[in-house]
């Protein structure tokens, strides 16, 4: 039987291989991202000290909320009363809401796109002093702090962690890929990752099937020569596994 090659980390992974082992299916694990911390900085530490001066903190991963609830530790006992949490998705909504913070998250799309279309953004929007943080990876998601600087807004970004490639990433993947007809690509960089790593075996590999959590990652993955791209409704598990139930690789 073909495998599906899943690509987040090593947890996340093993959660979504265990629940594809359920439903008859078989995975392997390789991680296209290896996620970094970064160090503090003085900027970043007055960001933190003066988040009760901003309208709203948006949050673009599980990984982001994980590290900027460290850092909201450390600075605030409490956190700040009347601010506006947001989420891009369920699964980075569910770590906020695990430390007890009332999030909103869109239902209808995991991008940006959906996330500024909820209708509390044309409040916040029409504030003339608008300031909003973004909890994010090292330069992710630019359509979110365009838009709202465009619309007259303040943004700052609070950048907690750089994604870079894992070591070995090309002999790691070229072991599992004889068995491989299908791979989970979650974001653009990953898929610039499996791209670089495949090397001359890409004119095989691009016509994999290629599950990703929404058009823009499709656009690339186009671009490059995908020939085979099943667009989820989002990154969370749940999403992915209906993707891949609805559309599976054939024997």
């Amino acid at each position: 039987m073909s495998r599906v090659l899943l690509t987040r980390s090593e947890e996340d992974n093993r959660r979504l291989g265990s629940r594809l082992q359920q439903l008859g299916m078989k995975a392997c694990s390789l991680p296209l991202l290896q996620i970094e911390p970064l160090e503090e900085t003085p900027q970043q530490r007055s960001m933190m000290l003066d988040l009760d001066r901003y309208h709203a903190v948006m949050t673009v991963s599980p990984i982001a909320a994980r590290l900027g609830l460290q850092r909201l530790d450390e600075y605030w006992p409490q956190p700040p009363v009347g601010l506006h949490w947001f989420a891009v998705g369920a699964g980075t909504a569910a770590v906020l809401e695990d430390y007890g913070l009332s999030v909103q998250y869109p239902r209808d799309g995991q991008d940006s796109e959906a996330l500024l279309r909820l209708p509390i953004w044309d409040e916040l929007l029409s504030l003339p002093d608008l300031r909003v943080l973004i909890w994010r990876g090292q330069g992710g998601r630019e359509h979110l702090s365009s838009t709202i600087r465009q619309a007259g807004g303040r943004v700052d970004l609070l950048e907690l962690y750089r994604r870079g490639q894992p070591p070995g990433l090309a002999d790691a993947l070229a072991a599992l890929a004889g068995d491989c007809r299908g791979i989970v690509i979650l974001s653009g960089q990953a898929l610039q990752h499996w791209r670089q790593a495949a090397g001359a075996a890409w004119e095989q590999q691009r016509h994999w099937r290629c599950w990703v959590p929404g058009t823009r990652v499709a656009a690339l993955a186009a671009e490059l020569g995908c020939t085979d791209v099943v667009i989820c409704d989002g990154a969370d598990d749940d999403s992915v596994l209906a993707a891949i139930g609805a559309h599976p690789i054939t024997p």
